[in-house]
């Protein structure tokens, strides 16, 4: 079996994405029939570019530096494993299929985009923040639950389990923002 050279930290990026952008129920992605490999890659491929682009409004719009930091993180990290899934879909002949979890996490960005754009200054932040912990969450049940079981190749299944981990240090990184968040709110 061939070894994949991705940079891990950029496909757990875009998985991270990629489950964090679901807020469609866990039991849609699993409905029949089953999850294909093409229509992974174009789960994995949409939840990246959506993680992305809250990155770039965040960027655009936020004044703390650790916000800002977060969602250069997500540009660079989702970006890198945007270009390692393309990479890999063209040397597997794989054409990224949509479906429906691809398509409920355009539309739902939709909304989330036009929300983060109608906020500004701390409440941004907060509402930026909340939803990335919740999209990574998400997207760490999602590859654990849904995409890796589903994954047929083992080099996509191998990229997936790799994933995992950076989606992991992403949640991490963003519940600390956020109990930093939390803890100001506090204490005035």
């Amino acid at each position: 079996m061939t070894q994949l050279r991705f940079n891990t930290p950029c496909i757990l990026a875009g998985v991270s994405l990629l489950i964090a952008t679901l807020t469609i129920p866990s039991s849609a992605i699993a409905a029949d029939p089953p999850v294909t490999d093409a229509n992974i890659a174009a789960i994995v491929v949409a939840a990246n570019q959506i993680d992305i682009d809250y990155g770039k409004i965040a960027l655009t719009k936020s004044k703390d530096k650790e916000v800002r930091g977060f969602a250069q993180r997500m540009i660079t990290d989702h970006g890198a494993l945007q270009k390692a899934v393309k990479s890999l879909a063209a040397k597997l002949k794989l054409t990224p299929e949509e479906n429906p979890t691809s398509e409920g996490l355009k539309k739902n960005a939709v909304e989330i985009t036009a929300k983060l754009n109608s906020l500004n200054g701390k409440e941004f932040d907060k509402f930026y923040i909340d939803n990335e912990v919740n999209y990574h969450t998400q997207v760490i049940g999602a590859v654990k639950t849904v995409l890796i079981p589903n994954a047929t190749n083992p080099e996509l299944k191998s990229a997936l389990v790799n994933a995992e981990a950076l989606f992991e240090k992403h949640l991490e990184h963003a519940r600390q923002i956020q109990a930093k968040e939390n803890q100001a709110d506090r204490s005035k």
